[in-house]
């Protein structure tokens, strides 16, 4: 990850802004295994017995799991929860915010808080180049040239408006009206709390991997987002995730 602080103009003394390349996800909190799901799919034959599942090994039950996802039985997933905290720029949690059910949020507000100085800048190994139709679209590397306009022009613009932002600030004006002259490539930060049963949903959009059935072509930003929310389930639940893949990334 890359960051960068650049001073801005002698005259206009405000804080340095900061260029980030990288987001952040910490998993804060979490209750989900793989026994979750096993408990939840057998109180339907088993009834209360259902609650020995919380003391067997659910390697034990691998077969169940397995056809469960492959079958699509789909509410035996939801019976757990993991809370993370994302911090990325606001076109991310814009796309983000389209996955509701299953999901819970509470974003940084602009309104009751002075926003910091954080701002998205791509890396030299970000592709820049886009061809195709709307929905299929593939992109390319970009040459030197494109990226050091790329980032020229992001940094000039993200110190003007910041800049902006302070002077409004200074004379009074409200933060939630300040706000409005600040980019969506501004740094936020979020709780997102689901189940994993939501989790495979977002990640078979969010992703792009060989082993999904169906195709899915996100912006690399909030891909960036998905990996990382992936590796930390992927080490919770380790036979779901091994059946989620083996069933071609679709969500039960």
């Amino acid at each position: 990850m890359i960051e960068r602080n650049l001073p801005l103009s002698d005259e206009t003394p405000t804080p340095e802004p900061t260029f980030r390349d990288e987001v952040t996800v910490e998993l804060v909190r979490s209750s989900a295994q793989d026994a979750d799901v096993l408990f939840a799919a057998r109180v339907s034959t088993a009834g209360e017995q259902s609650l020995e599942e919380l003391q067997k090994d659910p390697e034990r039950s691998r077969g169940l799991i397995n056809f469960l996802m492959r079958d699509r039985h789909g509410t035996p997933f939801e019976h757990n929860s993991m809370t993370f905290f994302i911090s990325a720029p606001i076109f991310v949690f814009r796309e983000f915010h389209r996955h509701r059910a299953g999901w819970s949020y509470n974003e940084e507000s602009g309104r009751y808080r002075e926003l910091q100085p954080v701002f998205y800048v791509p890396s030299a190994e970000r592709k820049l180049v886009q061809q195709g139709r709307p929905g299929k679209y593939e992109f390319f590397e970009g040459t030197p040239e494109q990226h050091k306009a790329v980032t020229e022009a992001m940094e000039d613009a993200y110190r003007q408006s910041y800049a902006r932002y302070q002077e409004m600030l200074a004379a009074g004006v409200a933060r939630e009206v300040a706000r409005a002259v600040l980019p969506v490539g501004l740094f936020s930060s979020m709780y997102a709390t689901c189940n994993a049963r939501s989790l495979m949903h977002f990640l078979s959009l969010r992703t792009k991997d060989e082993r999904a059935k169906v195709p899915s072509f996100p912006q690399r930003e909030i891909e960036m987002v998905a990996e990382k929310m992936e590796r930390r389930w992927a080490e919770l639940m380790p036979l779901t995730y091994e059946a989620f893949n083996t069933h071609g990334r679709v969500a039960p």
